[in-house]
């Protein structure tokens, strides 16, 4: 204890901040414990994993042994069904899942708060995963509670776990709003000052990319089925079920800007290539996804030609997911993006007030992320309808009602679907398996 330095204070001893008498400061043991609740969290983890871990080891081992002695009695060894494989990648997460819930519920209980929050982030992203694979096998429904439970606790546990975490990010804050009202003056707001890349890659900046380019990117689709697809006609290409946005396009651009940031000085050859890479990938994954989840087809180019002379090599190896031609659109589109419209959109975003920044892009974010669930259930419901699954829920009953197949048909004019191709487990009939066409 500083002695002098609280005599020239002028205060008494025990309100000097930190000081053992302060009954409203913690102790540094106090700091690192980790609240009961936490414990009690961590306690079921670890029960959890415990439990699930050698079940799921068994499950594999009982498999792998009856493949390699009896392959016979396991016709999908030899041609695996969409479903058995999303359901393999399923039990691999699950598998994942159990060790990190493990070490995640002793870092709990023994105190060791940046431990735990590493592993937090770490169950995040697996149970994000598992979440995409539940929704490719069963679709949306009660089953996805648990796991949405379970992400947002995680997500808490990882933001306040760590004091010093908090205090470093309270910190963050307090620099950024000094910095931004800098750079605002100067008119660099949003630019990224280091110079290693153009733009500053956070939430506030990529969110507009993405609500911006989901416009543009409707706007492209449809000019581009008026004028090369089917000349004169109409067709309306939204892809969610409120406004004028299609997110392929949005989660295209905010992937572009995040790939190319640090290219915005190299060749436009680099650029090309590197922007074809990534749409012609992120393409198929999307289309993949929807067929898998819910039998939807928006886009196939399969047969293409190239040049109208030879077959397509890429659309025949990714089944007609992608193809050369759109991958050079997407190579083409990202070296127009970095080198041209994406100064010119840091310019119309820094037209938000600043004060009004934040405010405005969190509920606007909200707002989406409701039209983007409303829209993963609603074809859910639509993907039912189709494949002769009555409504058995309020939740069904609503979108039957407001959103029938005729309004998803109209909304959704690219997309049909077709419930063979999805990995889809019919729940009408117990144990029976949708199996995918050919």
């Amino acid at each position: 204890m500083n002695t002098n330095a609280s005599a020239a204070s002028g205060l008494p001893d025990y309100d000097l901040p930190g000081n053992d008498l302060d009954p409203k400061t913690p102790t540094p043991e106090e700091r690192k414990r980790i609240p009961r609740i936490y414990k009690v969290y961590g306690a079921l983890c670890l029960i959890d994993g415990i439990v699930a871990l050698p079940l799921i080891v068994l499950l594999i081992a009982v498999v792998g042994i009856v493949l390699a002695t009896s392959p016979e009695e396991l016709s999908i060894a030899a041609d695996p069904t969409l479903t058995v494989v999303v359901t393999a990648i399923n039990v691999i997460l699950t598998l994942v899942a159990s060790v990190l819930l493990i070490r995640f519920g002793l870092s709990l209980i023994k105190n060791q708060r940046r431990n735990a929050a590493l592993w937090s982030e770490a169950l995040i992203a697996i149970t994000l995963a598992q979440i995409l694979a539940n929704i490719m096998l069963n679709g949306i429904g009660a089953h996805l509670i648990q796991p949405a439970v379970q992400l947002v606790i995680l997500l808490a546990i990882s933001v306040t776990i760590d004091p010093s975490l908090r205090e470093e990010r309270d910190l963050q804050v307090r620099l950024r709003n000094m910095q931004e009202r800098e750079a605002a003056e100067e008119g660099m707001l949003g630019r990224d000052e280091t110079g290693e890349g153009y733009i500053k890659l956070n939430f506030f900046n990529l969110f507009w990319v993405f609500m911006v380019c989901s416009v543009i990117g409707l706007v492209l689709e449809i000019i581009w089925h008026m004028t090369v697809v089917d000349p004169g006609v109409y067709q309306d290409r939204a892809g969610l079920l409120f406004g004028p946005f299609s997110p392929i396009y949005g989660v295209g651009a905010v992937l572009m800007t995040v790939a190319l940031n640090r290219f915005y000085r190299k060749s436009f050859v680099i650029i090309f290539l590197v922007s074809a890479v990534i749409g012609g990938v992120f393409e198929f994954a999307v289309s993949w996804f929807m067929q898998t989840a819910f039998g939807a087809v928006a886009w196939d180019y399969t047969g293409q030609m190239i040049f109208g002379i030879i077959p397509d090599p890429i659309a025949m190896i990714a089944q007609g997911r992608t193809s050369t031609m759109f991958a050079g659109i997407w190579g083409f589109l990202g070296l127009v993006w970095i080198k041209l419209l994406l100064p010119r959109l840091l310019q119309v975003i820094n037209l938000i007030p600043w004060k009004a920044r934040y405010s405005l892009t969190s509920l606007c974010a909200v707002l989406m992320l409701v039209n983007a669930v409303m829209t993963l259930q609603a074809l859910d419901c639509w993907f039912e309808r189709v494949s002769d699954i009555q409504p058995s829920s309020p939740v069904e009953e609503f979108y039957a009602k407001h959103f029938d197949n005729s309004y998803m048909e109209h909304r959704f004019q690219s997309m049909t679907i077709h419930p063979d191709d999805s990995s889809r487990i019919d729940t009408s009939t117990p144990g029976e398996v949708m199996q995918p066409s050919a």
